[in-house]
């Protein structure tokens, strides 16, 4: 048998995520285990033979097995560290319930909501990937399935970390990337409190990540941009954005106060990740 003949016989299934029609990510898959609709969405699972299993909305790779923490974990714990003392925890978004298992790792936490407007993506979630949505009966978590800007404007709690783990700016997370809502998460914050958003690659996404900076910083009195690897997402490059009533950036803990292990996030790896290449500076106004 050549090395070739791998590919010459079933299965035979690959799957192309594709960025402006012009470059993407290609993978073999090894089979589909799940596909389908919900009221929002096209949702698949695919298991692979490099990545294991894949999460796919609406076409876009939301996470892969292999990968999913260097993601989550960047997400959670800059803004959870940076915060004195977390206590009261909102995300919006993050159905597959990854940001929610690191979160729920800090045990000064006390209450998580989640908000996801689609119940199928946390269905879906808890029954192919248990170890990432291992959270969500964890009695400190409340999950509402509604819009995530509509639940801002309409409740009254006050957060000491608010995330923002939403998916591209299409389909139904278009509603939380505006000024006016993030004018209403600062509004749901406590003194000391921080927001934190995956904010898209620097790479391929500069006008809408310079538009997104631009209202940041119209609502929040700190806002600064930090980066990491997504090896799954385009470009391998990946953004987010961490802004805040007053306090900085940097870890006021260490991970040893965590009630779990961590595989990508330290405290060294935090600083550096605020460590910008000229053209990001540039492109976020940022010294």
């Amino acid at each position: 048998m050549s090395e070739f003949d791998q590919y010459l016989s079933p299965p035979n299934l690959w799957f192309s995520e594709l960025h402006k029609n012009e470059v993407g990510l290609t993978f073999r898959i090894k089979d589909v285990l799940y596909a389908g609709h919900s009221k929002y969405q096209r949702i698949m699972v695919v298991d692979t033979f490099e990545l294991g299993k894949v999460l796919i909305l609406y076409g876009s790779i939301m996470f892969t097995e292999k990968d999913e923490y260097f993601y989550h974990e960047m997400l959670a714990h800059v803004g959870m560290f940076a915060h004195p003392e977390p206590k009261r925890v909102l995300i919006i978004g993050g159905g597959d319930g990854g940001t929610l298992r690191e979160v729920c790792k800090h045990p000064s936490v006390e209450h998580v909501d989640l908000v996801d407007i689609d119940s199928e993506v946390v269905r879906i979630s808890r029954e192919f990937f248990p170890n990432i949505a291992s959270s969500f009966d964890d009695p400190r978590v409340s999950v509402h399935f509604e819009d995530g800007a509509k639940f801002v404007r309409e409740s009254k709690d006050r957060y000491d970390v608010v995330f923002v783990d939403s998916s591209d700016p299409v389909g139904p997370a278009t509603t939380i990337f505006s000024r006016e809502f993030y004018q209403s998460i600062k509004e749901h914050l406590t003194e000391n409190g921080v927001m934190v958003a995956q904010s898209e690659s620097p790479f391929y996404h500069a006008q809408f990540i310079s538009g997104l900076f631009d209202d940041l910083k119209k609502v929040f009195p700190y806002v600064r941009m930090y980066l990491s690897w997504m090896p799954a997402y385009p470009s391998g490059m990946w953004s987010y954005a961490f802004a805040s009533l007053g306090v900085d950036h940097l870890p006021k803990r260490g991970p040893e106060t965590l009630n779990g292990k961590l595989r990508f996030y330290n405290p060294e790896l935090h600083k550096a990740a605020f460590a910008l290449p000229n053209f990001v500076k540039e492109m976020v106004g940022q010294d």
